[in-house]
């Protein structure tokens, strides 16, 4: 297999791995839940999600397809903020869609090129693995908050530890 292959392949594994993982843990709360926030300096899945989701905008959207960058990032960590589970699941679905179709129309020069982020130039495989590791960031801080709202009736996203 071709390098850029296993490139391309991998990156769309990985964020499909992260939004259906996403979503199993936000499918197990109801909306309070999702909008619980633990203390004052805290975030909400919900903010968590809309936080993702501005950022795949920017980057893809903006980044890579040069759509006009409509983000207010404060915003997305709004103390306000309440969003429910149904259209924080359409967030999910329709952000990591356009990730992962931008991913598999990319060429092989593509991944090199250049482009703009918040002012600073980078390379698009760059943005894509930074893009990988701040979603998995977010994705371990939504699960451990799925698991504080919901205690032992909390189904695991993974492997199933063993009780002893």
């Amino acid at each position: 297999m071709e390098i850029y292959n296993l490139i391309f392949t991998q990156l769309v594994s990985k964020f499909e791995e992260i939004r259906d993982t996403l979503k199993k843990g936000i499918e197990q709360l109801e909306d309070d839940d999702l909008n619980y926030r633990p203390n004052y300096e805290s975030n909400t899945i919900a903010n968590l999600v809309v936080h993702i989701e501005g950022n795949i905008n920017q980057r893809i959207g903006t980044g890579l397809h040069g759509f006009q960058d409509v983000r207010s990032r404060d915003n997305e960590f709004s103390r306000e903020l309440y969003v429910s589970k149904d259209e924080l699941l359409n967030k999910i679905d329709n952000s990591f869609k356009l990730l992962i179709e931008s991913i598999k129309e990319l060429s092989n020069e593509d991944l090199l090129r250049s482009i703009e982020v918040r002012g600073k130039a980078k390379i698009v495989y760059e943005v894509l693995q930074q893009c990988a590791s701040h979603y998995s960031e977010h994705l371990g801080q939504i699960l451990y908050l799925v698991k504080i709202c919901l205690g032992s009736s909390y189904k695991t996203t993974s492997i199933y530890k063993k009780t002893f």
